[in-house]
């Protein structure tokens, strides 16, 4: 294919003038439509064998198909190939749309869902519009059905989590983009009276990585189609501190979330469009030396260029070239105070020091529940977590009421009281035994005991402190457990999986053990050196505690684990380097 000429005026009475101007990122654009079509190749081979899957997947997959028809650099340009496929997913759609407009996609009947569904397939409709090919004006038709009576359900539907608020709302703005109505800008103002929620810190109500990207998704559309300049700054700060949760190798730090994101991976590649877009409105060096750092991560080409060309035709603030580059700061020490999480790091060295559960503590989502408090990198070498569970009446795993610092030293801490229950002073009583179903005092049971009205005694306590500092270079995790003598302790370190642990022991269980010395993680050339080890038993069942085991659950993952343990009194300091 010839080069572009970079000048608008040369492109005049082409077909990349409907697309391209004097500032377009042309070498990105080329990008984005070669990797486009090949999204295409592979749907093209499933043209007309009758093996139409309905998903959300549905939208990105019409939204790929009109990309590459109605762009002048795809192979696929006005190919009459294009339009069987086109119009199998259309059909396909309107066979799985319910009656009120709706989809099911996971959940029944769900006005969110719909709402995700329509962000590709309104730009899709963009795309086809803007194009205008009299071949297309049948489907096009079918299409705009389908999005209206889906946004007819949006309009008077309803939400689950906070986030789809905003997903909503970014959903009628699309579709009013389209086929203007006062309807939909109505429900929007609807669902924007309730004010959007964000702490001094960036974060969205959920504090979650996964959903923070939806929410600047979603207000990032409106601020551009409904010239709500104001929403960005939401975006702006949430980018901003994203860019501390972010490890060197693209890995985000989702300890802190309030959603299932707290027990999985996510990495920043997704946020790639946000900071472009952020980077050419706001002519922000900042966020342009992130987007340049996110190319250059693992999984760009499959989250970015294979799905992104269809929102790049439809705005052409993404289109842009970048400004130029600022520096990223690699050494930084940052305290989220709203969510106590501390975030070091030193260059390729990082640490995550965590304390910051919704209490009381209750295992639901929508609550801030992870058990681990500390982890570790030095480039490919990861400890994932560590936790720290005691066997005091199946309380579990240790987790700080909040994170404090006292002089150079951060401080994590939990005092756990456990009573024994007497009888129910005579004014309390019932004659028939029904007393009220009830929490126990310290959480981790209910039953029909009226617990709170109940005098106590032999009052077990286990009182937890860790601090944390950092001195010549060592990492240091400092525990001290008092109170009940004799209380088993166990500590979790888990590594990645694909390395290799040294001086370490393991049972016939093939656990592993480090009972003593120094142990080293190595990844590839990288190493993190940690201990000293200690072994007075090798208990390590049931560490979740009883939350969870009455249900048979687990919060075991994949990955490389050594225990240390112990027994209270505890007094015991890691090192990692």
């Amino acid at each position: 294919m010839a080069a572009l000429a970079p000048a608008a005026n040369a492109m005049a009475n082409t077909p990349l003038q409907l697309w391209h101007n004097s500032n377009t990122d042309e070498a990105f654009m080329q990008s984005l439509a070669a990797a486009n079509d090949a999204q295409v190749d592979k749907l093209l081979a499933g043209t007309g064998n009758g093996a139409f899957m309905f998903s959300r997947k549905s939208g990105y997959d019409l939204a790929v198909l009109s990309a590459s028809y109605c762009y002048a650099l795809s192979k696929y340009f006005h190919s009459e190939l294009v339009l069987p496929k086109l119009q199998e997913i259309v059909a396909g759609l309107q066979q799985y749309q319910t009656e009120d407009g709706t989809v099911n996609i996971g959940n029944l009947e769900s006005p969110p869902d719909t709402a995700f569904l329509l962000e590709p397939l309104t730009a899709a409709a963009f795309i086809l519009k803007k194009d205008g090919n009299a071949a297309l004006e049948s489907m096009r038709q079918q299409l705009q059905l389908f999005i209206e009576k889906s946004a007819a359900a949006l309009v008077t539907g309803g939400v689950h989590t906070p986030n789809h608020r905003w997903v909503i709302c970014a959903a009628l703005a699309r579709v009013n983009a389209l086929a203007p109505s006062q309807k939909y800008l109505s429900r929007i103002e609807d669902w924007l009276g309730e004010g959007i929620f964000m702490d001094k810190d960036g974060h969205y109500p959920e504090r979650s990585r996964l959903y923070g990207g939806v929410e600047n998704n979603s207000l990032l559309t409106m601020a551009r189609l409904l010239r709500k300049p104001q929403l960005l700054q939401y975006v702006k700060r949430n980018l901003e501190s994203t860019y501390y949760y972010l490890e060197p190798n693209g890995d985000l730090v989702t300890t802190d979330s309030r959603r299932q994101d707290q027990y999985i991976g996510k990495t920043i590649v997704s946020y790639y469009n946000y900071y472009r877009w952020m980077a050419n409105h706001f002519n922000d060096a900042f966020f342009a030396a992130i987007a340049k750092a996110i190319e250059q991560m693992k999984g760009f080409k499959e989250e970015v260029l294979d799905r992104s060309l269809c929102f790049y035709l439809e705005n052409e603030t993404l289109q842009q070239r970048m400004p130029a580059p600022a520096t990223l700061p690699v050494e930084y020490n940052k305290w989220f105070t709203t969510s106590h999480l501390l975030r070091l790091r030193n260059h390729n060295t990082t640490a995550t020091l965590f304390g910051g559960v919704d209490w009381p503590l209750i295992i639901a989502s929508g609550r801030s529940v992870s058990p681990d408090f500390f982890a570790f990198r030095k480039g490919n070498a990861i400890l994932r977590f560590m936790r720290l569970s005691c066997g005091f009446f199946a309380t579990g795993y240790f987790y700080s009421k909040g994170l404090t610092q006292k002089d150079k030293r951060y401080i994590l801490h939990k005092k756990l009281t456990v009573p024994y229950y007497q009888p129910l002073p005579k004014s309390k009583r019932k004659v028939d035994g029904d007393y009220a179903l009830s929490p126990s005092i310290d959480g981790r049971f209910w039953n029909k005991m009226d617990f709170q009205d109940r005098p106590v005694s032999n009052v077990k306590t286990l009182d937890t402190t860790i601090a944390f500092t950092v001195q010549d270079g060592q990492y240091q995790i400092e525990l001290d457990i008092t109170g009940t003598k004799g209380v088993a302790v166990t500590i979790e370190l888990c590594f990645a999986e694909g390395g290799t642990v040294t001086g370490i022991t393991a049972d016939d269980n093939r656990n592993q053990f480090l009972e003593n010395g120094y142990g080293t993680f190595t990844s590839g050339e990288d190493s993190i050196r940690f201990g000293p080890g200690a072994v007075t038993h090798k208990n390590i069942t049931n560490l979740e505690g009883e939350r969870y085991s009455t249900h048979f659950g687990t919060l075991h993952t994949k990955g490389n684990y050594v225990y240390i343990t112990g027994t209270t009194p505890f007094h015991h300091q890691l090192n990692f380097s």
